[in-house]
């Protein structure tokens, strides 16, 4: 963080919100650790902590075990939900540009060099670097 390497002994260290500093309670605790062995306070504004004080410190622990708790819940539900998605049939991500019967016919097609790659993915309506990318893929699966 950029912030520390300005920072010397006396200064104060605030944010807007105690998860805008880090991640995890661990990585929390250590910058609270290196802040506090620098002699440099912290001061969030939202949650209203203060770790120059004993009961700052106390509040700054408890809030950012809290924060880890919601983040591992979130991590949870995440996981439940797309496994439920998954059981129903329901797949992730970007759809494919091409169907493999669309892509079965462009090789064909591509194959039997009749036409120009442009002509021909502008009848499929595809670009010519999607064709190129699902063509090494293709040639990679075979080989």
């Amino acid at each position: 963080m950029a912030a520390l390497e300005y920072m010397r002994a006396g200064d104060m260290l605030a944010v807007w919100r105690l998860d805008r500093l880090g991640r995890s309670l661990g990585q929390l605790i250590a910058l609270m650790q290196t802040l506090q062995s620098r002699q440099i306070g912290f001061h969030s504004l939202v949650e209203g902590i203060d770790t120059t004080t004993a009961t700052g410190q106390f509040f700054f622990q408890i809030t950012g075990a809290f924060a880890e708790l919601e983040r591992n819940l979130i991590r949870e539900r995440t996981r439940t939900g797309l496994a439920s998605a998954r059981q129903r049939g329901r797949r992730g991500g970007r759809p494919k540009a091409i169907d493999p019967e669309t892509f079965a016919m462009a090789v064909k097609l591509y194959q039997a060099q009749t036409s120009s790659v442009q002509s021909m993915c502008t009848r499929l309506s595809i670009t010519r670097r999607t064709f190129y990318r699902y063509l090494a893929a293709h040639s990679v699966k075979e080989t």
